[in-house]
């Protein structure tokens, strides 16, 4: 399936992102006629609040097309009687788009004298183990601090009675400082395993609207329970 990338899809405040197929083939004009959109992605989502009026939210979308039935049949005549017509062989004046797969540093078949050892469980150290686990490696994890279970209740008391436990606070403990920093997930590089992390976060229970969005956040009473769920992967 080819997908096509597409910016400046506009959609009003409170407009349902459902709408997003019918605004690409606006877009498209007479190249959007005779098409569906069978399948979308949103790459990007940002506001555009220029007019105070009318503020808008803009996406950048990747999507794929087929030809509408009747537009196929009409196809395969003009072709001939050419039955074996497919809807893939529509093609767009627009820019293709090669899904960028995350492949794993390490395959797992070398052979370690031991397990490998992991120091930290904040974010690189979560993630160092993720991957050597999804390799076939079973690594040992050393952390400072509490798992986020008992971390959890070690904050709140110094929140609420000012007891610090200095092994296990805001900074130390699984899942790292950001996790009671609300999840910030800013960076100003374009590396391709930040897509790697952004999904592994999402099928650890993060919203899904973090791959897309401008500057997005999952959320300190998310991520405990994602920084948990990726231990448990682990």
């Amino acid at each position: 399936m080819t997908f096509y990338r597409i910016n400046e899809i506009k959609l009003k405040i409170g407009e349902s992102q459902d709408k997003i197929p019918e605004h690409i083939l606006k877009r498209l004009g007479r190249l959007g006629r005779g098409l569906k959109v069978t399948d979308y992605r949103i790459v990007k989502q940002s506001i555009d609040a220029r007019d105070k009026g009318e503020i808008l939210i803009v996406y950048s979308v990747d999507f794929a097309v087929e030809l509408r039935r009747g537009e196929i049949e009409r196809a395969a005549a003009k072709a001939g009687g050419n039955e074996n017509l497919t809807p893939s062989e529509v093609k767009l004046d627009l820019p293709v788009v090669v899904p960028a797969r995350y492949e794993l540093p390490v395959s797992g078949d070398e052979k370690l004298s031991g397990r490998p050892v992991v120091c930290g469980f904040g974010p690189c150290g979560m993630f160092a183990g993720l991957i050597l686990a999804s390799a076939g490696y079973r690594p040992i994890i050393l952390e400072r601090g509490s798992s986020m279970e008992k971390r959890t209740e070690k904050v709140s008391t110094f929140w609420e009675k000012g007891e610090l436990d200095t092994e296990c606070n805001v900074q130390f403990g699984e899942g790292g400082a950001g996790t009671f920093s609300d999840g910030k997930l800013t960076t100003n590089i374009k590396d391709p395993r930040i897509a790697k992390v952004l999904e592994e976060f999402v099928l650890a229970g993060a919203n899904e609207d973090i791959k897309y969005k401008h500057k997005p956040h999952i959320g300190t009473d998310v991520l405990q329970g994602v920084v948990v769920n990726i231990r448990k992967k682990i």
